[in-house]
């Protein structure tokens, strides 16, 4: 566990995403374990978090995921498919250590499969990590 004296600031954070004044978020794998101090202040920046079942079209996805949420480049095109044109896919996956752990290298190819293109990471939290991804222009 990290020591309390140890917090990322949350706020700096959600300007690193770049979520400031994207008009809609989708949020895909929330669950328990999510950062509540992140996803508060992403929905502060950006108001409500639309869920997976939307059929809007978004600026962005969070996609929160771990080792056994399934097959990641499934997960990955779930998170693509309501993306604008230029749209970003934040993942974020528990850091090395921590239950539900992924491979950056397992990260990379499923990135690559999906179609997508991995530009950034991040230290989003104390427990989990943010990649920044687009879609792979052809």
């Amino acid at each position: 566990m990290n020591a309390p004296s140890s917090p990322v600031d949350s706020s700096s954070v959600v300007q690193r995403l770049g979520l400031e004044g994207v008009e809609s978020v989708m949020e895909i794998g929330f669950d328990t374990d999510v950062d509540a101090t992140l996803r508060s202040a992403v929905v502060e920046a950006v108001g409500e978090l639309l869920d997976e079942d939307s059929d809007e079209i978004v600026g962005a996805v969070i996609l929160w995921c771990r080792e056994e949420d399934g097959d990641l480049v499934d997960l990955l095109l779930d998170a693509r498919d309501p993306l604008a044109d230029d749209g970003v896919v934040w993942l974020l996956t528990p850091k090395a250590g921590r239950r539900g752990h992924i491979e950056p290298a397992d990260i990379e190819e499923s990135t690559t499969l999906a179609g997508l293109k991995s530009t950034k990471t991040l230290n989003a939290s104390p427990d989990w990590v943010a990649s920044r991804m687009v879609v792979a222009r052809r």
